[in-house]
């Protein structure tokens, strides 16, 4: 029997390359955005598109009953709509910052309580919250995009523990950089925020090491694939880390805060 999917975030990055790739595969896969209209180019490929606007919970409940009443069930959720908004925090609105809590994090948690029952009945489900190396080490500038990652580390550890006597596997994604739109929509909106502030030198700073970066960011697709790999797997890993993520996160390990701080203010200059 096949696999229904629901891939959240679809428009673009990782999660457009995750919904072609499982469809290519052959599960059924539901590719789900804001921006309906995006998602055209996506059917070529059989993946269903279906609207959902993660700050609105009148479009969450919608989305999961349109698939619940077509298939009757959503036995994998990848959450893969995200926000990655720069700026000191002195500087962010605590709108925007409420913004980009709603997207990351509260958007996610009310997608997992709405499949959670489906998948409790029928003793099997997979989800899978795509974190980020931004979910283990905490970078200047991005306060809250990388708050909004260490929550969905720390719900992930919380919610496993809950659900696995029901058959239901929580996965953790931590990709490091990857090819996508939030790289420059990230130091847009840096300098847009934090660009003429007392902090505009530690900016200019940032975006010089982010867009360095760049060379070493990996396609979208190798995440879609580490994705494949933890979903088909009978017994996942909690987490499974991008290839260009492990060196890091090694090194954080291997350091104090003291020193990981020094190393990391380095690469600021």
């Amino acid at each position: 029997m096949k696999k229904i999917v629901l891939v959240t975030g679809a428009t673009s990055g990782i999660g457009k390359a995750t919904a072609i790739y499982l469809a290519k595969k052959g599960y059924i896969v539901y590719g789900a955005a804001r921006r309906v209209e995006l998602l055209e180019d996506l059917t070529l490929y059989g993946v269903k598109p279906v609207a959902l606007d993660v700050t609105i919970d009148s479009s969450i409940t919608t989305c999961i009953d349109i698939i619940l009443k077509q298939e009757k069930r959503i036995d994998i959720l990848i959450n893969c709509a995200g926000l990655g908004s720069y700026g000191a925090l002195e500087d962010v609105s605590i709108a925007e910052a409420k913004n980009q809590m709603e997207i990351n994090l509260f958007g996610v948690s009310r997608l997992i309580q709405l499949v959670l029952p489906e998948m409790r009945k029928n003793s099997y489900g997979k989800i899978v919250n795509i974190s980020s190396i931004g979910g283990k080490v905490g970078l200047p500038l991005g306060s809250w995009y990388h708050a909004s990652k260490f929550a969905i580390e720390g719900l992930s550890d919380c919610l496993r523990n809950e659900v696995k006597q029901f058959g239901i596997d929580v996965i953790v994604i931590e990709p490091g950089g990857t090819k996508s739109e939030m790289i420059q929509n990230g130091t847009d909106d840096l300098m847009r925020v934090s660009g003429k502030t007392v902090y505009k030198d530690l900016a200019k700073a940032v975006i010089k090491s982010y867009t360095a970066q760049k060379e070493k960011a990996i396609e979208a697709v190798e995440i879609a694939k580490l994705i494949t790999k933890s979903i088909e797997s009978k017994s996942p890993k909690a987490r499974y880390a991008a290839s260009n993520a492990k060196p890091f996160l090694f090194i954080r390990k291997l350091l104090s805060d003291k020193l990981f701080d020094k190393l990391i203010m380095s690469q600021m200059k």
